[in-house]
């Protein structure tokens, strides 16, 4: 595994053709979004500041804001990090504008979780280096902020390998964001002057572990009508290839009255879909359920009564914790999609055992409990290929299991060492180009698969969430209840016919439609309501 020092070492090149934005590579694998563009949804009325007299007011709007601009990479969780400190900045006094050439600051918040996402992440800063450098020559100054998951992991590595960067900021010191970027930018902010003052320096990371902030007043970065709840952080497994509890802390569920409020501020600026997010969603509640009294069961039922949330999605579980009250309650709450993203990362008990998961029979039971609980169920899994000491035999007998099993949805990643981490160390390593084989075999045995699940639903009424105009299919797309946004299929929606007496279609819309044919495993419909 590359250290961030050694990602660094080609940086020369890196230069010479990096652009901040998003890089195909590794979306699928990383589930990457960069989002340049501003917020959909503004933080609501009286988040920002305001004056309490005319004179005041017009002081306010004569003096300039100070532009900022954000690359956000890697996972949902990320996208929220990304969403609450540009409300903050928002709030405190800064515009938030797409264009980073435009922009005063640039916030590069990264993705540290498999070596593309590395790569890409130094990629994006060193654009953003570039952009910074172009300024000076042009005499604007601009200041370069990297936060996320490389900030909190390779935090000095970064201050010694980039002198380019201004700050390079972990998850505790997000909330000194705005005084620290009004700091360096020379310009008033309406920040406490002193909120960063522990904080000086290059270097702001802190624990991994940090209390929770308020996270309802954001910048959007999705769509507006879908957003990302998060209900915990952290992770307490020790699956030995993961290096994520070392920078994402200890698992912690976020108090009830936290998540409620923030899915009504969701609603409230139009998120019709929320899809939960954490390390484990589905063990939210189990820390604090001794003295709550209350887990993800009842915390679905109310979120199924806020006011506008249609959908609610469950991402990332964990293969434990699905106790009978949640089962029923995915089953029986109509909002609750039927849909699980549930990682099993392989079926072979040896492979299992080394990287420390449940094992295969404890997998099996809840995966057939699961479909036969819950009707219509589209089940998303993700499996790693080429783990150290994974044999031929094994990567067949994964094979094997996935043919018979037909998951709807399904991705696979080739092995990554993540420095840190025992696998990384485990003898036995297998080739990249073995790792790579074994999971392009995996996806393309599953392509015919999701083909073959598509043209079942061939015929079928279903509800559209109407997700915008493509412009390169020339069509509007959207997902029905058994797809996420991003990482799964989608559905092509034909415009009414003239005549029809239907509304034209619209981002945001949720559309009753006639699935009426296939392109490979998206769908293809026309609005019948």
């Amino acid at each position: 595994m590359s250290s961030a020092a050694s990602l660094l070492g080609s940086r020369a090149a890196l230069l010479g053709h990096a652009a901040v934005g998003r890089s195909k590579s590794s979306a699928a694998a990383t589930r990457t979004r960069a989002v340049t563009r501003a917020s959909i949804a503004p933080p609501p009325s009286g988040s920002s500041s305001s004056s309490s007299d005319a004179a005041t007011a017009v002081d306010v709007v004569a003096k300039p804001r100070a532009k900022v601009s954000m690359v956000s990479l890697g996972c949902p969780k990320n996208t929220v990090d990304g969403e609450v400190m540009l409300g903050d900045l928002f709030a405190n006094g800064f515009d938030i504008v797409d264009d980073h050439e435009e922009s005063d600051a640039v916030i590069i918040n990264t993705c540290a979780f498999v070596e593309d996402a590395k790569n890409e992440s130094v990629e994006a800063i060193l654009a953003a280096a570039r952009l910074k450098s172009d300024s000076a020559a042009g005499g604007k100054q601009k200041k370069v902020i990297v936060t996320g998951c490389l900030a909190q992991r390779y935090a000095e590595d970064l201050a010694v390998e980039m002198p380019e960067v201004d700050v390079i900021m972990g998850f505790e010191h997000y909330k000194d964001l705005p005084s620290s970027i009004g700091g360096l930018l020379g310009v008033e902010t309406n920040a406490d002057a002193g909120a960063a003052a522990g904080s000086r320096g290059r270097v702001r990371v802190g624990t991994a572990s940090p209390p929770f902030r308020p996270e309802a007043l954001r910048k959007r970065l999705t769509p507006q009508h879908y957003a990302y709840l998060r209900v915990a952080e952290g992770c307490d497994h020790k699956c030995t290839f993961c290096a994520i509890p070392g920078f994402r802390g200890k698992f912690r569920s976020k108090p009830w009255d936290s998540v409620v409020d923030e899915a009504k501020a969701l609603a409230d600026t139009g998120a019709r879909e929320l899809c939960l997010i954490a390390e484990d969603t589905n063990q939210w509640g189990m820390d604090i359920k001794k003295a709550d009294g209350r887990g993800l069961a009842e915390l679905l039922e109310a979120l199924a009564n806020v006011d506008g949330v249609e959908w609610i999605r469950i991402l990332y579980a964990y293969p434990s914790y699905f106790s009978d009250p949640l089962i029923s309650a995915i089953a029986d709450i109509p909002q609750v999609a039927k849909y699980i993203d549930i990682p099993l990362q392989h079926i072979n008990n040896l492979s299992l055992l080394r990287m420390n998961r449940p094992p295969r029979q404890h997998t099996e039971e809840l995966l057939h409990k699961l479909r036969d609980r819950i009707p219509g169920l589209a089940l998303r899994t993700t499996f790693i290929s080429g783990f150290p000491g994974e044999t031929q035999a094994e990567h067949e007998e994964l094979m094997a299991f996935c043919r018979e099993f037909k998951f709807e949805r399904l991705g696979a990643f080739a092995y990554s060492e993540e420095d840190g981490t025992p696998a990384a160390d485990y003898p036995d390593q297998v080739e990249m180009a073995v790792r790579e084989l074994r999971r392009d075999q995996i996806i393309a045995q599953q392509q015919d698969i999701s083909e073959t699940y598509a043209r079942s639903r061939v015929g079928s009424e279903l509800d559209v969430i109407i997700d915008g105009y493509n412009p390169d299919f020339e069509a509007w797309t959207g997902r029905t209840m058994l797809e996420a946004p991003d990482i799964d299929p989608i559905v092509f929606v034909s415009e009414p016919e003239a005549g029809s007496g239907l509304t034209p279609l619209a981002m945001g819309q949720m559309r009753r439609c006639k699935v009426v044919g296939t392109s490979l495993f998206d769908l293809e419909a026309y609005p019948i309501r």
